[in-house]
Protein backbone atom coordinates (compact mmCIF):
# COMPACT_ATOMS: atom_id res chain seq x y z
CA UNK A 1 0.00 0.00 0.00
CA UNK A 2 2.76 2.46 0.46
CA UNK A 3 3.64 1.80 -2.75
CA UNK A 4 1.14 2.87 -4.32
CA UNK A 5 0.96 6.32 -1.66
CA UNK A 6 4.39 6.63 -3.08
CA UNK A 7 3.37 6.32 -6.78
CA UNK A 8 0.05 8.29 -6.07
CA UNK A 9 2.50 11.53 -5.13
CA UNK A 10 4.99 11.31 -7.63
CA UNK A 11 1.86 11.71 -10.08
CA UNK A 12 0.49 14.63 -8.28
CA UNK A 13 4.13 15.94 -8.19
CA UNK A 14 4.13 15.80 -11.74
CA UNK A 15 0.72 17.27 -12.41
CA UNK A 16 1.94 19.88 -10.25
CA UNK A 17 5.09 20.56 -12.23
CA UNK A 18 2.51 20.29 -15.64
CA UNK A 19 0.41 23.33 -13.84
CA UNK A 20 3.67 25.16 -12.95
CA UNK A 21 4.83 24.72 -17.09
CA UNK A 22 1.35 25.98 -17.98
CA UNK A 23 1.23 28.68 -15.46
CA UNK A 24 4.90 30.02 -17.32
CA UNK A 25 3.20 29.56 -20.82
CA UNK A 26 0.67 31.68 -20.15
CA UNK A 27 2.76 34.30 -18.63
CA UNK A 28 4.72 34.47 -22.05
CA UNK A 29 1.86 34.69 -24.15
CA UNK A 30 0.17 37.07 -21.83
CA UNK A 31 3.69 39.15 -21.97
CA UNK A 32 4.03 38.82 -25.68
CA UNK A 33 0.48 40.24 -26.12
CA UNK A 34 0.50 43.23 -23.45
CA UNK A 35 3.92 44.28 -25.18
CA UNK A 36 1.74 44.03 -29.22
CA UNK A 37 -0.79 45.76 -27.77
CA UNK A 38 1.61 48.53 -26.49
CA UNK A 39 3.26 49.02 -29.61
CA UNK A 40 0.57 50.47 -31.42
CA UNK A 41 0.53 53.43 -28.70
CA UNK A 42 -2.13 54.42 -26.60
CA UNK A 43 -4.85 53.09 -28.41
CA UNK A 44 -8.43 51.71 -27.34
CA UNK A 45 -7.05 48.52 -29.16
CA UNK A 46 -3.74 49.28 -26.92
CA UNK A 47 -5.92 49.03 -23.36
CA UNK A 48 -8.36 45.84 -24.85
CA UNK A 49 -4.95 43.53 -25.76
CA UNK A 50 -3.48 45.05 -22.24
CA UNK A 51 -6.40 43.84 -20.78
CA UNK A 52 -6.68 40.73 -22.74
CA UNK A 53 -2.84 39.96 -21.04
CA UNK A 54 -4.57 40.52 -17.42
CA UNK A 55 -6.70 37.81 -18.64
CA UNK A 56 -4.38 35.67 -19.16
CA UNK A 57 -2.04 36.76 -15.91
CA UNK A 58 -4.90 35.38 -14.32
CA UNK A 59 -5.37 32.31 -15.43
CA UNK A 60 -1.77 31.70 -14.81
CA UNK A 61 -2.52 32.88 -11.37
CA UNK A 62 -5.05 29.86 -11.26
CA UNK A 63 -2.27 27.49 -12.79
CA UNK A 64 -0.03 28.14 -10.57
CA UNK A 65 -2.15 28.67 -7.53
CA UNK A 66 -3.56 24.72 -8.36
CA UNK A 67 0.22 23.49 -8.66
CA UNK A 68 0.70 25.00 -4.99
CA UNK A 69 -1.68 22.97 -3.60
CA UNK A 70 -1.37 19.95 -5.10
CA UNK A 71 1.77 20.45 -4.03
CA UNK A 72 1.61 21.26 -0.43
CA UNK A 73 -1.74 19.33 0.00
CA UNK A 74 -0.40 16.06 -1.66
CA UNK A 75 3.23 15.73 -2.24
CA UNK A 76 4.47 17.85 0.84
CA UNK A 77 1.86 17.27 3.95
CA UNK A 78 1.35 13.64 2.01
CA UNK A 79 -2.52 14.70 3.24
CA UNK A 80 -5.29 12.82 2.10
CA UNK A 81 -8.45 14.81 1.97
CA UNK A 82 -11.12 13.05 3.99
CA UNK A 83 -11.74 14.86 7.48
CA UNK A 84 -13.80 17.75 7.33
CA UNK A 85 -11.15 20.33 8.43
CA UNK A 86 -9.00 18.97 5.21
CA UNK A 87 -11.60 19.34 2.97
CA UNK A 88 -12.80 22.86 3.94
CA UNK A 89 -8.57 24.11 3.62
CA UNK A 90 -8.29 22.10 0.54
CA UNK A 91 -11.86 23.47 -1.05
CA UNK A 92 -11.03 26.95 0.28
CA UNK A 93 -7.49 27.41 -1.49
CA UNK A 94 -8.58 26.26 -4.49
CA UNK A 95 -11.95 28.62 -4.32
CA UNK A 96 -10.02 31.77 -3.58
CA UNK A 97 -8.22 31.27 -7.02
CA UNK A 98 -11.26 30.59 -9.04
CA UNK A 99 -13.36 33.25 -7.63
CA UNK A 100 -10.73 36.08 -8.17
CA UNK A 101 -10.61 34.32 -11.79
CA UNK A 102 -13.80 34.30 -12.68
CA UNK A 103 -14.16 37.85 -11.44
CA UNK A 104 -11.34 38.78 -13.57
CA UNK A 105 -12.53 37.38 -16.45
CA UNK A 106 -16.42 38.84 -16.33
CA UNK A 107 -14.40 41.98 -16.05
CA UNK A 108 -12.47 41.26 -19.22
CA UNK A 109 -15.06 40.27 -21.31
CA UNK A 110 -17.68 43.68 -19.92
CA UNK A 111 -14.41 45.85 -21.60
CA UNK A 112 -14.42 44.06 -24.35
CA UNK A 113 -18.24 43.79 -24.87
CA UNK A 114 -18.72 47.23 -23.80
CA UNK A 115 -16.03 48.16 -27.07
CA UNK A 116 -16.03 45.55 -29.45
CA UNK A 117 -19.91 44.48 -29.34
CA UNK A 118 -22.21 45.86 -26.52
CA UNK A 119 -24.62 42.58 -27.63
CA UNK A 120 -22.29 40.38 -25.55
CA UNK A 121 -22.87 42.59 -22.37
CA UNK A 122 -25.39 39.88 -21.60
CA UNK A 123 -23.04 36.78 -21.49
CA UNK A 124 -20.35 39.15 -19.50
CA UNK A 125 -22.96 40.53 -16.86
CA UNK A 126 -23.67 36.16 -16.56
CA UNK A 127 -20.37 35.17 -16.02
CA UNK A 128 -20.06 37.86 -13.00
CA UNK A 129 -23.96 36.68 -11.74
CA UNK A 130 -21.61 33.46 -11.88
CA UNK A 131 -18.71 34.24 -9.16
CA UNK A 132 -21.97 35.76 -6.74
CA UNK A 133 -23.57 32.14 -7.51
CA UNK A 134 -20.00 30.75 -6.46
CA UNK A 135 -19.36 32.70 -3.52
CA UNK A 136 -22.84 32.08 -2.01
CA UNK A 137 -22.13 28.09 -2.17
CA UNK A 138 -18.80 28.39 -0.91
CA UNK A 139 -19.79 30.30 1.95
CA UNK A 140 -22.70 27.96 2.38
CA UNK A 141 -20.47 25.04 2.04
CA UNK A 142 -18.10 26.53 4.97
CA UNK A 143 -21.31 27.38 7.49
CA UNK A 144 -22.71 23.68 7.19
CA UNK A 145 -18.74 22.42 7.41
CA UNK A 146 -18.36 24.61 10.50
CA UNK A 147 -20.75 21.95 12.61
CA UNK A 148 -18.64 18.66 10.94
CA UNK A 149 -15.51 20.46 12.43
CA UNK A 150 -16.60 20.73 15.94
CA UNK A 151 -17.30 16.97 16.03
CA UNK A 152 -13.23 16.43 15.44
CA UNK A 153 -11.20 19.23 17.21
CA UNK A 154 -8.11 16.69 16.95
CA UNK A 155 -8.41 17.01 12.60
CA UNK A 156 -7.72 20.71 13.38
CA UNK A 157 -5.45 19.96 15.76
CA UNK A 158 -3.52 17.73 12.49
CA UNK A 159 -4.35 20.12 10.06
CA UNK A 160 -2.25 22.75 11.94
CA UNK A 161 0.57 20.44 12.71
CA UNK A 162 0.91 19.44 9.23
CA UNK A 163 1.16 23.39 8.49
CA UNK A 164 4.49 23.17 10.37
CA UNK A 165 6.05 20.93 7.35
CA UNK A 166 5.80 23.94 4.72
CA UNK A 167 7.80 26.51 7.06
Amino acid sequence: MRFLLRVAAAIHFLISAFFVCACLVLIYIAVATGAAALESGPTVQAAQGVIEAIGLLSVAVVALQIAQTIGEEEVVREAHVSAPTRVRRFLSRFMVVVVVAIAIEGLVATFKALHENPAQLPHAATILFSVGVVLAGWGAFIWFNRSAEELEPEAMQQAKNEDKKLR
